[in-house]
């Protein structure tokens, strides 16, 4: 390994070391897939009028693609004009399906759509509270509270990278890429939160299962 891989490396483990675990509130995973009938029985009236909304959303094959995700989320947000956004993009919301994927369908199910829809309206709320000057966006300065309040407190490190993956070159995060951003963290910790077994804040994996983990996501 090069030296420059493994300084790269030693920098991430540093920033993720001085995290604690338990000061992260992500969501529970969506519930196990069943059968349209038994699910509809089931159901209260919220969730069979979510049910008929999602019908209409995702057509004949009742599973939202990341093509759908996008132009249902750039309909949504083109009404809104104190969300400051480029759109979202097929490839930010390829992200978005392969991290809310539990059945690796390579689309979003009832459960998986209605998980990462309740996540969204709930960080749109977030997102529009911190965003204290109304610029649209939520600056370097509002990012650590905006994250709080969304369930997630990090070191100054990880919001220094968070900031330079997702922020623009003036550290300003527009919404697609903080919701972008907090669908993935929320994704990482519930599979973290998933392989530690014995609830110790470590895990243990091997090449194929960190492959697995990193790389559809």
């Amino acid at each position: 390994m090069s030296f420059f891989a493994k300084k790269l490396i030693c920098g991430i483990l540093d920033v993720v070391s001085n995290i604690d675990p338990s000061q992260f509130a992500s969501s529970d995973p969506p519930p196990p897939r069943r059968p349209a009938v038994f699910a509809e029985q089931h159901e209260s009236d919220e969730e069979r009028q979510f049910r008929r909304v999602f019908q209409q959303l995702a057509g004949d094959d009742m599973e939202v693609s990341p093509n759908e995700l996008m132009n249902i989320l750039n309909r949504i947000i083109g009404k809104h004009g104190d969300l400051k956004t480029d759109g979202f993009s097929i490839e930010n919301c390829r992200s978005m399906v392969a991290v809310m994927d539990s059945d690796s369908t390579g689309k979003l199910g009832f459960h998986e759509f209605k998980y990462l829809w309740n996540n969204i309206k709930k960080w749109q709320g977030v997102y529009k509270a911190h965003d204290t000057d109304r610029s649209g966006v939520i600056s370097a300065s509002e990012l650590p509270g905006a994250f709080a309040a969304a369930g997630f407190r990090l070191n100054d490190a990880m919001y220094e990278m968070i900031i330079r993956r997702y922020s623009d070159e003036n550290g300003d995060m527009d919404f697609d890429n903080y919701i972008g951003c907090l669908v993935r963290l929320d994704a990482m910790c519930r599979a973290f939160r998933t392989l530690d077994k014995d609830n110790n804040g470590t895990i243990k994996v091997n090449i194929q299962e960190w492959l697995q983990l990193t790389m559809y996501s």
